[in-house]
C-alpha cells in the first residue's frame, strides 16, 4: 500500500512539469497586438489578449488609430445587428472570445472573432507565424472549407497613446 502511494506521488510530480510547460506555452499568446486595415494595410488598432478567469483567452480593443468619427464623437458599434448593442464604444470592445490552447496543433482555437466593421462574428483560430507575428484566421463553417479571411497581427510591447 505504501509503495502504491509513493508511486502515485511520483507520477504526479513527474507530470507537473509537463503541465506547467504546456500552460506557459499557452500563456505566451497574452499580450498587445497591432492590427492592420484590410484595404490600406496601415495600422488600425491594438488588441490586448488576456487569460479570462475561466481559463480561456479573450481579446479587447485597447487602442484605435482613429478613435473618433468625423464628427468628433467616439466610434460606436453601429454595425452590430443587435440594435441594443449599437451604442457600445469600440474602444474596450471584446472582439476575441473563448479560445483554448491546443498543444497538438500549437494553436488557440474554439473561439470567435467579432468584426465591428461588418458587425459579424466568425469562428476563429490563432497561431504564431514567428515570435512576434500572430496569424488570425476567421472563417464560416469549418476551417478547412476555405470560407474566411486571414490576418497577421504584430506583437507589441505596450499600448500606444
Amino acid at each position: 500500500m505504501k509503495q502504491m502511494l509513493i508511486f502515485g506521488v511520483l507520477a504526479v510530480m513527474m507530470a507537473f512539469p509537463t503541465v506547467a510547460r504546456a500552460q506557459s506555452k499557452a500563456d505566451r499568446i497574452a499580450g498587445i497586438y497591432l492590427t492592420y486595415d484590410d484595404e490600406t494595410g496601415k495600422e488600425k488598432s491594438q488588441v490586448k489578449i488576456t487569460k479570462a478567469p475561466n481559463g480561456k483567452y479573450v481579446g479587447e480593443i485597447v487602442w484605435l488609430k482613429q478613435p473618433n468619427e468625423t464628427n468628433g464623437k467616439e466610434k460606436l458599434d453601429k454595425n452590430n445587428p443587435d440594435t441594443k448593442l449599437q451604442s457600445r464604444k469600440i474602444m474596450g470592445l471584446q472582439i476575441l472570445k473563448d479560445f483554448t490552447y491546443d498543444a497538438d496543433d500549437d494553436e488557440w482555437s474554439g473561439g470567435t472573432i467579432y468584426n465591428p466593421t461588418s458587425g459579424k462574428i466568425y469562428n476563429c483560430y490563432m497561431k504564431f507565424e514567428s515570435a512576434r507575428s500572430l496569424k488570425i484566421r476567421g472563417y464560416i463553417g469549418a476551417a478547412w472549407m476555405g470560407l474566411g479571411k486571414t490576418a497577421i497581427w504584430t506583437k507589441e510591447d505596450a499600448v500606444r497613446k
